[in-house]
């Protein structure tokens, strides 16, 4: 697998209660880390990869930092309590994108997803820039020629650019493309955009695609039966569902440490209640968590959002036939 390499064991530790009781648990304790790249010998376990590139970002003109990601956010997270789902994360490390291009990098990530989803696994990758949801989307693609998939996108921004080459901006236009190319629907959900920072131009091509848009004005409490709604129609429509989040969804005073920080956003309470039925739906094939730059962060506080929320999905991620 070009490019990939295992995780630092030394990563995943944290504070040992077991002395209080056999079923203190934390994360670290429960995750199985894996030394070697075998999907084959982990079926129907939830496949932790990271993918450490911020080259789209830069392509972007975004603020660099995201390919550090991955490691904080695993590092935040080993030491969360350990409760149902979480034992069945199995740590398959990480798809560097160093003295590669992106679209190798893209590629090799493409290739583990596949490798991973054909064996009966399930993938969460954590980001790196935007730039991931092309290539994970890829390899969920190919690994299920047959199926009606479905993406649903977390975010401030559509990322639906038109580039000459591949960026953090371009992953759903890019996917839209590879559909149109082989004759397969494109399904696409975006919650959280700001019409303040998409363009006329990305509305257009949206309404182009026939993408269901929610604004991050409509995400309010007050709305939530609404909005379930709405993403319940997206769930009802595929055979399979690839979940995406922009942590710049999130409001700054939340998450600051993302390209491009949002003045509104979506508070993590309401951002929590929408994804759950997505992660108990059966239909939740592929998720990631993207543009989280631990350089912006501060005191450590959007790598535990990020955490919290990697969490919640692997605890409420329920596999079709449970």
């Amino acid at each position: 697998m070009l490019n990939w390499h295992a995780t630092d064991q030394s990563i995943w530790q944290g504070r040992n209660d077991l002395a209080e009781a056999s079923n203190a648990l934390r994360i670290f304790q429960t995750l199985t880390q894996s030394q070697h790249f075998t999907p084959e010998a982990f079926p129907d376990a939830i496949a932790l990869l990271g993918f450490q590139c911020d080259e789209g970002v830069k392509l972007n003109q975004g603020r660099a930092g995201a390919e550090q990601g991955p490691d904080h956010i695993r590092r935040a997270l080993a030491n969360l309590a350990s409760h149902a789902g979480h034992d069945r994360l199995v740590d398959l490390g990480n798809i560097s994108a160093q003295n590669i291009s992106l679209d190798e990098a893209q590629l090799a990530l493409s290739s583990a997803v596949k490798a991973c989803q054909v064996k009966r696994m399930r993938t969460l990758v954590f980001g790196g820039g935007h730039e991931t949801a092309f290539a994970h989307g890829h390899g969920l693609y190919h690994a299920f020629p047959e199926h009606n998939i479905g993406i649903i996108n977390f975010d401030a921004h559509l990322d639906l650019r038109s580039s000459p080459r591949a960026t953090s901006g371009t992953p759903f236009r890019q996917l839209a493309q590879y559909c149109q190319d082989n004759q397969r629907p494109f399904n696409y959900t975006c919650v959280g955009a700001s019409l303040a920072a998409n363009t006329q131009a990305l509305v257009d091509e949206a309404e182009r695609l026939q993408a269901t848009v929610i604004w991050d004005t409509e995400c309010e409490e007050a709305r939530i039966e609404a909005l379930h709604a709405q993403i319940q129609q997206s769930l009802d429509w595929v055979d399979k569902i690839y979940l995406t989040i922009d942590l710049d969804v999130l409001p700054a005073w939340q998450m600051p440490a993302v390209s491009a920080p949002a003045p509104l956003g979506m508070p993590i309470n309401l951002l929590l209640q929408l994804i759950k039925p997505i992660c108990e739906s059966g239909k939740l094939q592929a998720a990631d968590l993207v543009e989280f730059s631990p350089p912006f962060d501060i005191n450590g506080q959007g790598a535990k959002v990020a955490a919290r929320l990697a969490w919640q999905i692997a605890h409420w991620w329920r596999l079709s036939g449970e």
